[in-house]
């Protein structure tokens, strides 16, 4: 590690909004359904879930950038690297995630 470097903390996996739903799905045993929605819209949609203006366009356009790639890391597999062990694949932190929520 470099004293005053940036890293971007990517997994060792990398997956799209629908994998992660559908690896929802598989473990629940029952379907779960993910819409990917312009940015625009996503940023009315937090902006009328009570998220103020700011906010909501700062997660939108961090939402717009992973999709199109932006936080994906793996030919430098950063975060393996800083902590020295492989990340948690996505399958187990599904499963732990479910655990912890009464279904």
């Amino acid at each position: 590690m470099e004293r005053g470097a940036i890293y971007e903390p990517a997994g060792d996996e990398t997956f799209s909004m629908d994998e992660l739903a559908r690896k929802v799905s598989r473990q629940l045993g029952r379907a779960i359904a993910y819409r990917d929605l312009p940015e625009p819209e996503y940023q009315r949609a937090l902006e009328s879930a009570g998220l103020p203006s700011s906010l909501a366009h700062a997660l939108a356009d961090s939402d717009a950038g992973s999709a199109r790639g932006e936080l994906d890391d793996r030919s430098l597999l950063t975060l393996r690297s800083l902590r020295g062990r492989p990340t948690t694949r996505l399958r187990d932190a599904v499963a732990s995630a479910l655990a912890k929520v009464e279904r």
